[in-house]
């Protein structure tokens, strides 16, 4: 079982976005057996909150199925998790920090270092700006290179 784990600030915005689309993505490549896809936030702001309004509008737009309440990043899952996934330098900070013992340096990325192209390193965060649109796409393309660079390491 291969373990992704998507991590933003609040993980009502951002990460359960990801979470909906990789699982999206990988359900229709037939692969939904092989992978545990997860969000988690940072922060304990939002835990136990659905996604936020603009993240469930702009998935119900594109047709993607979202499911889930907001939660806090764990020490433990560090441990486990085979690729830890931040949103922005922010994030992945923290997940470094949290992390310190356990080298999730060699399993933590940001998601735009998978998207072809990209000329941003953080995705935005559209809880400030309500661009769920642009953020969608960031992700999208992020999420796609991801779940390559997945099947190419994994040989799927």
């Amino acid at each position: 079982m291969i373990s992704v784990l998507f991590v933003c600030l609040g993980n009502i915005c951002r990460s359960p976005m990801d979470e909906a689309v990789v699982k999206d993505l990988v359900a229709k490549a037939g692969l939904s057996a092989q992978f545990h896809i997860d969000s988690v936030g940072t922060s304990d702001y939002h835990i136990g909150q659905p996604p936020h309004w603009g993240t469930q509008r702009i998935l119900s737009t594109y047709g993607v199925p979202w499911e889930g309440a907001a939660r806090q990043l764990t020490r433990a899952e560090l441990s486990h998790t085979d690729y830890i996934i931040a949103m922005d330098r922010s994030n992945l900070a923290d997940i470094q920090e949290l992390g310190r013992g356990l080298s999730p340096e060699g399993r933590a990325f940001l998601l735009l270092d998978f998207a072809k192209g990209a000329k941003l390193r953080d995705v935005p965060d559209p809880y400030y700006n309500d661009n769920f649109e642009e953020v969608y796409h960031l992700v999208l393309d992020g999420c796609r290179g991801l779940l390559a660079h997945i099947r190419r390491e994994k040989g799927l």
